[in-house]
């Protein structure tokens, strides 16, 4: 048996855990393949979720001893080796070992998981937060900020009201979870609903816990696809849902316009909050290449590189979810965290919603408010689904874009606020 395991280690990996261990490999194993098929069915965002799940599938199912010899040669060797109990041993153990993911150099990261071909991927995007500002260039490239300038003040009213969740998550954290500043603001950009927010957040105030609260982040991205429904039907009686939104004449925004916008408030928010720059750079470069209408850069930009940046941030955020992650006890404190954060959002952004309803005498349907959340265009489009649902022929979509498109804008000033202002409490505490 022992020559059968070192051939099929990655049986020999899973015989060879505690019962623990096994209910976790096992439990992320399922997980994956659900991610993939939720991904096929629409259900969640396919381009992230298929590569994620497949990732996680390979490095929970791929798991090989450890060569202690290789590791003791090795100038790049781990400090240690961490089982999936969270029992800290020697390299010379054998067993169902895992490199523990959250090493402070993460160069090598890769190399310790067995994964050498994803490092320079890694590396090159994943360490210095590129990925997030791709994937920020590319959103920028997709996005019409007509639909703000047609309803600024409506629209930033609404995205303000729907960061009530990044907002009070923070305290929370930081009061009843013990967390400190930098992990509890971090945790918090998940109100945000926008996964480049909160990896760029973290890895700038909390990095030792990049890979766990990125992955819980995206996971429950998918809270605004299945969960917000719900909320909305709870929060909003069905007579309120079928109101009909009042038209106004609203005239063309031009691409002058747009450009002079992206220009501008590019300028205005990297004056103001510098820390956050690199997003609202990258942000505002998509919106002006659209603008511009440089047909080759817009389709590099939302091809290749928005749809190359996606597939490897689902790719290297699966096979960063191995077993050991879940028995980190942080975790447990993430998970409810994040879903604080993503429901006090939504309920922040419904009640902004109801603000509306009663300042425009019930000629504004309240649902519109959750799509400043700025899972764009996500939640835009959720919320035209359900009113369509209730109301057959009614589009509020417009209305929904612009709140959402706000709701980016106000998650990286947060960003920013939180990026600058943490290094300094955390200096006055100590």
């Amino acid at each position: 048996m022992d020559t059968f395991f070192q051939i099929f280690q990655g049986i020999g990996t899973f015989v060879d855990s505690t019962a623990l261990g096994m209910l976790a490999r096992l439990s992320l194993l399922l997980l994956g393949g659900v991610l993939v098929y939720l991904g096929k069915k629409g259900t969640l965002e396919p381009l992230l979720m298929i590569p994620m799940g497949l990732g996680m599938i390979a490095v929970n199912a791929g798991m090989l001893y450890l060569d202690p010899l290789s590791a003791e040669r090795s100038e790049r060797a781990p400090a240690a080796i961490v089982s999936v109990d969270g029992v800290v041993e020697p390299v010379r153990v054998k067993g169902n070992m895992l490199v523990e993911p959250l090493v402070k150099d993460n160069d090598n990261l890769m190399h310790f998981m067995g994964l050498d071909f994803l490092q320079p991927i890694y590396t090159f995007t994943f360490s210095n937060g590129l990925i997030a500002c791709l994937v920020f260039l590319g959103i920028g490239v997709l996005l019409d900020v007509g639909f703000v300038l047609a309803r600024p003040f409506e629209s930033m009213f609404l995205a303000l009201c729907a960061e009530l969740g990044t907002i009070v998550t923070f305290p929370i954290a930081v009061c009843i979870f013990g967390m400190d500043y930098g992990e509890a603001a971090s945790v918090s950009m998940i109100g945000g609903a926008d996964g480049p927010m909160v990896m760029f957040t973290t890895l700038k105030l909390a990095p030792h816990l990049f890979v766990p609260i990125t992955v819980v982040g995206y996971l429950y991205l998918g809270l605004t696809y299945g969960g917000y429904p719900y909320m909305m039907k709870l929060l909003v009686p069905k007579s309120i849902r079928i109101t009909k939104t009042a038209k106004k004449p609203i005239r063309d925004i031009s691409s002058g316009e747009k450009l002079a916008f992206a220009v501008i408030a590019c300028g205005a928010l990297c004056l103001l909050f510098p820390m956050a720059a690199p997003l609202f750079l990258s942000l505002f470069l998509g919106v002006a290449v659209r603008e511009s209408e440089l047909t080759s850069f817009v389709k590099l930009i939302e091809g290749t590189i928005l749809y190359c940046a996606t597939l490897f941030l689902g790719l290297m955020l699966g096979v960063l979810c191995s077993a050991d992650v879940i028995f980190d006890p942080v975790v447990l404190k993430l998970l409810v965290l994040g879903i604080t954060a993503l429901v006090l959002s939504g309920i922040g952004g419904i009640g902004g919603g109801y603000v509306l309803y009663f300042i425009k005498r019930r000629k504004y349907n309240p649902m519109i408010g959750i799509a400043a959340v700025s899972c764009v265009p996500t939640t835009a489009k959720v919320v035209q689904k359900m009113v369509q649902a209730d109301a057959p022929g009614e589009i509020v979509l417009p209305e929904a874009l612009g709140a959402s498109i706000s709701g980016v804008i106000t998650s990286a000033i947060l960003c920013g606020v939180y990026v600058a202002l943490v290094p300094i409490f955390q200096h006055v505490v100590k």
